[in-house]
């Protein structure tokens, strides 16, 4: 007789093994994207949140400014208190005065920092402008004001549009130079690299190769610092002061029909006290006519818009840039 020798079935367990790896997998699967649409939810409930400060500002600004807001605020002079009527022509012209001369200052100097803060880090002037940096962003821009007050101020014996200038200049130093430095940081090592290798020295590889690279990003960071030289207030309390007669057009006409050169004409401009939107808000919302309280709203408005159209053509222009540049 021959005898049959069976192997052990082993086809049963091995199933079982395998289906309980598989509902583990499923149950894991599930947990997962229960997990994920929490997380999820949770994610776009904290962006409701955090835009509904910002919708609720803007409705309520536009709400109230649009209600007192004419051309007349736009085109006209104050009149005195008490008279219904009247614009902030001097607040628009200073603010854009005080900006410019703020950005004249800051911009040169904060790219080239941003320059050397990035092509040397470690050194010992890299780490002590990375940290001066940091320290500047958080000085309150009281503090500021203080420091060009007793720096501009008081040395020239007046306040002026130039000593506002000087103080926002000092409070866009830090947003510029710390975007900037990322940005140049992003852009590839292979481009300087390249740059250098066709004999290309050092600072023209930076200014026609890494600056045009980063640019979009670069202007970005300036727009962040105009904005928020833009909105200060108190840094302009010791400095620019306030001045309801500033015009810059008849300080132009009067120049003119004097045979004064453009740079007395421009020093008229910038040395003498000048109101911004922000300054004019602060003041007409805490006097007692109500005409006034009325048109800090509408300067709110206005503020809101002019920072916003700042915004706009800026991104427009990036976009223009960028799709010429890619063809």
């Amino acid at each position: 007789m021959t005898a049959t020798i069976t192997a052990p079935t082993t086809a049963a367990p091995s199933t079982r093994f395998q289906e309980l790896i598989a509902q583990n997998q499923a149950s894991r699967l599930a947990r997962r994207k229960i997990i994920n649409t929490l997380m999820l939810s949770v994610t776009v409930l904290a962006t409701i949140l955090a835009l509904i400060p910002l919708f609720w500002i803007i409705g309520y600004v536009l709400y109230q400014g649009g209600r007192y807001f004419n051309l007349d605020l736009l085109t006209q002079l104050p009149k005195p208190m008490g008279m219904a009527g009247g614009g902030v022509l001097h607040a628009i012209q200073g603010t854009i005065i005080i900006t410019l001369l703020g950005s004249v200052l800051a911009i040169p100097i904060g790219v080239l920092a941003a320059f050397y803060a990035a092509r040397y880090p470690n050194t010992p002037l890299g780490i002590v402008l990375r940290f001066s940096t940091d320290v500047l962003s958080g000085v309150p821009s009281i503090v500021i004001g203080l420091f060009a007050y007793a720096v501009i101020v008081k040395p020239m014996g007046h306040y002026s549009a130039l000593a506002g200038g000087f103080a926002v200049a000092i409070l866009m130093l830090p947003t510029i130079i710390r975007t900037t430095e990322e940005m140049i940081k992003l852009v590839p090592h292979t481009l300087r690299e390249g740059s250098l290798a066709l004999g290309a020295p050092e600072w023209k590889t930076s200014l026609s190769v890494i600056f045009p690279a980063a640019l979009n990003g670069i202007i970005t960071g300036f727009l962040l610092a105009i904005a928020r030289a833009a909105g200060e207030t108190a840094p302009l309390l010791f400095t620019a002061l306030g001045n309801e007669r500033y015009d810059v057009g008849m300080i132009i006409r009067n120049g003119i029909s004097q045979n004064q050169g453009i740079f007395q004409i421009l020093n008229r401009i910038v040395d003498q006290p000048a109101d911004s939107l922000p300054l004019t808000l602060w003041k007409y919302a805490q006097q007692p006519y109500p005409e006034r309280v009325q048109q800090s709203w509408a300067v709110a408005l206005v503020l809101m818009i002019l920072v916003l159209l700042v915004n706009i053509i800026s991104r427009v222009w990036v976009e223009m840039r960028k799709r010429r540049l890619q063809g």
